[in-house]
């Protein structure tokens, strides 16, 4: 029988690139989604979207049986740091809770692999970058705390149910398809890239630098800056260890180069050929200063590397989407 993948979170920045990539590969996968984010990615022809939500557990378990899933990427989730700390029961609920949900009706209906998207927040304020795997997890927000307690439960359930899982712990997905198909947005939007961009275009008001004070070269956050196309293909690769019977587990995605605010600006506005105008307001609640990657392990375990993260071809990929 052929394999059939649930990807649920779909229509979202991360999720719609890799139903892309998943489909230019030939696989069979469908999408369930609540369209809380707002947003209605084109998709390939003939994917079938699921309108429900992943707490649903009739919705879930009749959409696995329906079509045969046996692999499962879980996308789906709330992913605003600052909002996580205004209304961590919100994140608690969806992050954490309908996750579970999701999690158990899986179990039940035997799908023996889940791929799940987590994030570097799990790690908060790390002792030294790049930041390892087996770096401590001390969260400073409750997205990361939550997001690393579904990574809890997927370990759990591996050694208690022979789930095979792999949690890919994303640092700062950017970038677009470079067919300018697909775009990045959220509402609100509070992704820097996106809001910088628009900034210098002139379509928004001037971009906000959250803080110039961190302990970084220049005051203002670093974080390692991923291309959403280089995303997707670790998680193809990281389905394709699942499926062949290996372990996966926690990996990290990244380049391994940390950019500070400052520098993504300049990187901008060089490719904009314009300023990009800015102000600089406080620190927003839950930042760590600094978040890089070391991602040895998914290049070992995956044989993945970033090829299109480098910030020129991630920033005129992004820019292509917004033009």
């Amino acid at each position: 029988m052929p394999s059939v993948t649930l990807i649920t979170g779909g229509l979202g920045f991360v999720g719609s690139h890799f139903v892309w990539a998943a489909a230019r590969e030939g696989r069979d996968v469908v999408v369930l989604d609540d369209g809380s984010a707002g947003t209605s990615p084109e998709l390939p022809e003939g994917v079938e979207v699921v309108r429900g939500d992943i707490g649903d557990r009739a919705t879930v378990g009749s959409l696995i049986r329906r079509r045969g899933v046996d692999a499962i990427v879980h996308f789906a989730g709330k992913i605003q740091v600052g909002e996580s700390v205004t209304n961590p029961a919100l994140y608690f609920d969806v992050n954490v809770v309908r996750a579970l949900a999701l999690l158990e009706e899986a179990r039940v209906a035997e799908v023996p692999r889940i791929l799940f998207s987590s994030t570097a927040a799990v790690y908060g304020e790390p002792e030294a970058v790049p930041i390892p795997e087996d770096a401590p997890k001390r969260p400073v927000n409750p997205y990361g705390a939550s997001k690393l307690t579904f990574e809890h439960a997927l370990e759990a359930y591996g050694r208690a149910y022979g789930l095979r899982w792999a949690a890919l712990r994303y640092f700062n997905a950017a970038g677009a398809d470079p067919s300018g198909k697909l775009r990045e947005a959220h509402d609100p939007e509070t992704h820097l890239i996106p809001l910088m961009l628009d900034a210098g275009l002139g379509r928004r008001p001037p971009l906000t630098l959250f803080g110039e004070d961190y302990p970084t070269r220049d005051g203002t956050c670093e974080r390692d800056y991923i291309h959403v196309v280089d995303l997707a293909s670790a998680h193809l690769k990281a389905l394709d260890r699942l499926a062949a019977g290996h372990a996966v587990g926690p990996l990290n995605l990244g380049t391994g180069q940390g950019s500070t605010v400052r520098e993504m600006v300049d990187e901008a506005e060089r490719v904009l050929g314009r300023a990009v105008p800015r102000s600089v307001g406080p620190r927003r609640a839950g930042d760590p200063s600094s978040l890089v990657a070391d991602p040895r392990r998914a290049e070992e375990v995956l044989g993945w590397k970033a090829q299109r993260s480098d910030l020129p071809t991630l920033l005129e990929d992004a820019l292509r989407s917004r033009t």
